[in-house]
């Protein structure tokens, strides 16, 4: 590994590139191979025995993986990372390494809806039974812990309500009960905060979000200790095989580069859309980190550099109003993901969270008329233009939708 760089905007360009494999190539190498050979059949012995370091296989490890990995390590202030197939490949194979049969999930009121789904299936499957806590105390974090409570799972900003929760005090609780804390951190990416600095174990990220950047691949990243991650490495990643391929790993490293710069422009633009969307008389709630009227404002600003990308508001009217205001936008793309130069809209309650079931949808705070907008790289004009184009449509709408 190169030497350390202290500034995060010097650390996604340079951190990690010193391996002899790279040669003089500005840009990092793509070993596009499925396997590895040896110099003898007993390298080879020695290499599946663990004796001698050195690739074997690219589900096992692959250089431009480990660069990768290596780099997101150093942006997440991590001993280790392990890069995966997918977000929810990453979430999978900790939550399965962290639990057996009978054990307990602790989890934010409020996860995405394929995490909400694969906890279904743990418990249908395997009795790892789960529970949700608003996590908004320590009074409250601690009623909610049981004896076999194995793992603590927190979105923070959460999916897709924009609710905060205070990670160091929950890592201060979990330690002193010895349970781990997992922190689903896609939403703010490396560069707007670091759960391992407030004592969280592991940080899981979809990368197909903000470190990708650009709506073209799909990848997860997991970073925690490295005894930890070297054991999930050749257990979970290896026998259920959600790994990623070269290819993506080197795009992830591409995106990587400019994500500062598109993290100050998303967090630019998010606040101007949000101040007009305030504004707007159709416009029912702003659920924004930024707003120094929320009730989690304050821990905003001690736990996250700025309030991202992602606005959650509600509209007045029905869920056809919602579906309305979604089909007369025309710059704003209708789509489910986050983190593209793109500004995309998504309706929470009919898409990313239509598995969770209504009652516990409106536990979680969403309503058909909940939208959420993943604020793009555009101009900030445009975006809040085409919105109010789409509101205006929506006035005598209302009426009838009543």
């Amino acid at each position: 590994m190169s030497k350390g760089f202290e500034k995060f905007e010097t650390k996604v360009i340079h951190e990690g590139y010193s391996s002899p494999l790279y040669r003089d190539s500005l840009a990092p190498p793509l070993f596009q191979t499925s396997t590895f050979t040896f110099d003898t059949a007993e390298q080879g012995e020695r290499r599946f025995a663990g004796e001698e370091a050195g690739y074997i296989y690219s589900r096992l490890g692959n250089p431009t993986v480990t660069f990768l990995e290596e780099r997101v390590a150093a942006l997440e202030n991590g001993e280790s990372a392990l890069a995966f197939g997918s977000g929810m490949a990453a979430v999978s194979s900790v939550l399965l390494y962290l639990t057996k049969s009978n054990d307990h999930v602790l989890c934010s009121q409020g996860v995405y809806g394929c995490t909400f789904g694969l906890l279904k299936l743990m418990e249908e499957k395997y009795n790892i039974q789960h529970d949700f806590s608003s996590m908004n105390s320590e009074e409250e974090l601690l009623s909610c812990i049981r004896d076999h409570t194995t793992c603590i799972y927190v979105e923070t900003p959460i999916n897709p309500t924009m609710s905060l929760i205070d990670l160091e005090m929950v890592a201060r609780v979990a330690k002193k009960k010895g349970i781990p804390v997992v922190v689903d951190n896609t939403f703010s990416s490396p560069y707007l905060q670091n759960p391992l600095d407030f004592g969280c174990d592991y940080v899981v990220h979809s990368a197909t979000k903000y470190i990708g950047g650009h709506g073209d691949v799909i990848a997860g990243l997991v970073v925690g200790r490295s005894e930890s991650l070297a054991e999930i490495r050749m257990t979970t990643q290896k026998d259920i095989g959600g790994i990623i391929s070269p290819f993506d790993a080197w795009l992830l490293l591409r995106g990587l580069k400019t994500l500062p710069i598109r993290m100050d422009r998303h967090c630019e633009n998010a606040e101007r859309v949000a101040n007009f969307l305030q504004q707007h008389p159709l416009i029912e709630d702003v659920f924004y980190p930024g707003d120094s009227k929320s009730p989690f404002y304050e821990i905003m600003k001690k736990q996250m550099k700025k309030p991202g990308g992602l606005i959650a508001f509600t509209v007045k009217g029905t869920k056809k109003t919602a579906q309305k205001l979604m089909n007369e936008l025309q710059l704003i793309k209708i789509a489910v993901s986050l983190g593209d130069a793109e500004t995309l809209i998504q309706h929470p309650a009919t898409m990313t969270h239509a598995i969770v079931p209504e009652e516990s949808r409106a536990q979680m705070g969403i309503s058909d008329t909940l939208l959420r907008i993943s604020v793009g790289l555009e101009s900030w004009e445009d975006i809040c233009e085409d919105i109010n184009q789409a509101l205006e449509k929506l006035d005598p709408a209302l009426e009838i939708m009543k």
